[in-house]
């Protein structure tokens, strides 16, 4: 991931809400299970291309909405999107000398990580599952990881070519 010009802060904050909207868009029953966690992804992102513009504070502010949206435990989204962004923060000095394929693998590992937590603060708070599908928008994650990546760049070359 290139570092150029610097990003508008604006721009992030209309990427992480898309993000938010893609989180909550209601699905047919069966499908939710293949949603891909967006805002994961998108925090992830930001907090990788800009660490510091972008961080724990986004993730939890990101965290508290999707709480209220979703109507879930206060701070049960908040926690897992904070834990996300420090996550990312401590492998970002690694990860951006990974390749793609490297990295997209390493996004499997932190929202696999991140969806285990969140999978137990439910068990704590709801009905326990004892099935490992809950994993499934990890692994979606990760194979959309370089298409993500390459899309935004090229947005951001685009942005910087016309300013």
């Amino acid at each position: 991931m290139p570092s150029g010009p610097r990003t508008p802060l604006a721009w992030v904050w209309l990427t992480l809400l898309l993000a938010l909207c893609l989180q909550v868009m209601p699905l047919a029953e069966g499908w939710q299970i293949w949603r891909p966690d967006w805002l994961g992804l998108m925090l992830i992102y930001w907090c990788m291309t800009t660490p510091d513009r972008v961080g724990v504070l986004h993730g939890f502010v990101l965290g508290i909405l999707l709480d209220l949206i979703e109507g879930a435990p206060l701070g049960q989204n908040a926690l897992t999107l904070s834990l996300l962004a420090f996550l990312s923060a401590l492998v970002y000095p690694r990860f951006r000398t990974y390749s793609l394929v490297q990295q997209a693998l390493l996004i499997l590992v932190l929202l696999g990580l991140v969806q285990l937590v969140e999978q137990w603060l439910r068990t704590l708070f709801g009905p326990f599952s004892m099935h490992l599908a809950f994993l499934l928008p990890s692994l979606i994650g990760a194979v959309l990881w370089p298409w993500l990546v390459t899309m935004f760049q090229a947005f951001e070359r685009r942005l910087a070519s016309n300013d």
